[in-house]
């Protein structure tokens, strides 16, 4: 209501860019004409307004504001975004793609997945087409997002994954790259893929999430950012393709019947391959995160390890994972279907590796502290919903697929 929030003055010859508001102007360093210039600019824009409302015309308006916008690249043209940056924000905004995505993703997700679970129970040239169409669209939703987190970055000039919602539409990205890339002959995992990516972006543009394009957190100005963040972000994405996979293969063994046994038991093997690829990947990647973490650690805090709350749940995931990888040489662990529920739960140390210590922990690494800590409602359903999930494939499991040998 004062104005002090719209500083629009740089001041002349300071060091740190600084700009103050039109309240502010009596604590400024601004000598004469450039201090009567501030003091009077506003007052007469505001005035000619209202003689442009009784006119129509709003030249003299328009001359000020020419005025103003001169007087900031004199003094503050170092910090001012080019012309070039200014529109491509506005064309981000109005696109508005990450939004817009997530209820594409989940709409052609979904059907793509009905498509296929009719053609294990009925083959068809018309299903297979509307499969392949269903592909191409994914491929496309993927350029869109990479062209998305492509202006992103060079509208801030830095690597898109710096805070919240930035975070969460790269695991987002770097899930549908896992899941189109593990997925070239597997439909079913592109289609599990486009689903969670629906969920992601969905998550991404809740209201306690802030989407602004902001600068970086000084600590981040580095040029790790771009080498352990971007690795142990992505790591998240082959991890939830590896989640939304095991729930895919749990629902195929629940809509297991003696008709379709020979089908349904080809697609679990497949879809279980597939998530152990992927968990295998997100492990390396994120092993080899932690790792440079302790290098960029030592250069910004002087030691390499310092049990941080992200330090030590990012541990304990890798710890977690590796056992999940490794316990399919466990003879009494082998089975597809304890793998894949495996491969379900694991994943909440990665939503406490990532949101919990964003959000409900204090550390040195509680970048996204300053938004809203909130647990939405939908996680206790989704946790509701993979335990009753289990529950009800383990006695198909072993009616069909145990006795099976």
């Amino acid at each position: 209501m004062s104005g002090s929030i719209l500083k629009i003055f740089p001041l002349p010859n300071d060091e740190s860019n600084k700009w103050v508001s039109y309240p502010e102007l009596s604590e400024a360093t601004f000598k004469g004409t450039d201090s009567l210039f501030t003091k009077n600019i506003l007052p007469l824009y505001f005035e000619s307004l209202r003689e442009a409302r009784a006119t129509g015309d709003y030249a003299k308006s328009d001359q000020l504001l020419s005025g103003m916008k001169n007087f900031q690249k004199k003094f503050g043209e170092v910090v001012m975004p080019s012309e070039n940056k200014i529109k491509a924000e506005i064309i981000y905004n109005r696109v508005d793609v990450f939004n817009r995505l997530y209820k594409y993703f989940a709409l052609v997700g979904i059907l793509m997945f009905v498509f296929i679970i009719v053609q294990i129970f009925k083959e068809g040239k018309t299903l297979k087409v509307l499969i392949s169409v269903c592909k191409y669209i994914i491929w496309a939703f993927f350029i869109l997002m990479t062209l998305g987190l492509a202006f992103r970055w060079y509208i801030s000039g830095h690597a898109p994954w710096t805070n919240a919602y930035e975070s969460i539409i790269y695991v987002a990205w770097a899930t549908v790259f896992f899941g189109l890339a593990f997925g070239r002959k597997s439909d079913l995992t592109i289609a599990s893929t486009a689903f969670v990516a629906a969920i992601i972006l969905w998550v991404a543009n809740q209201a306690w999430l802030d989407p602004a394009i902001s600068t970086l957190v000084p600590v981040l100005d580095s040029y790790w950012l771009m080498i352990h963040v971007a690795v142990i972000v992505a790591s998240y994405g082959p991890f939830t393709l590896g989640m939304i996979l095991g729930a895919t293969a749990l629902l195929l063994i629940l809509l297991t019947t003696r008709k379709n046994f020979e089908k349904m038991e080809l697609n679990i093997k497949e879809i279980t391959i597939i998530t152990e690829m992927a968990l295998t990947v997100g492990l390396v990647m994120l092993t080899i995160g932690n790792f440079l973490g302790g290098q960029w650690a030592n250069e910004s805090w002087g030691r390499y390890w310092g049990w941080d709350p992200k330090e030590t749940w990012a541990l304990i995931s890798i710890m977690i994972y590796a056992f999940v990888i490794h316990s399919r040489l466990v003879p009494g662990l082998r089975g597809k279907w304890t793998f894949n529920v495996m491969a379900i739960f694991a994943y909440a140390s990665i939503l406490m590796t990532y949101f919990g210590v964003n959000f409900y922990l204090t550390g040195l690494h509680s970048y996204a502290s300053g938004d809203v800590p909130v647990t939405p409602t939908f996680i206790y359903y989704l946790l509701g919903f993979f335990v009753l999930l289990s529950l009800l494939s383990y006695f198909k499991y072993r009616k069909y697929y145990i006795k099976k040998g």
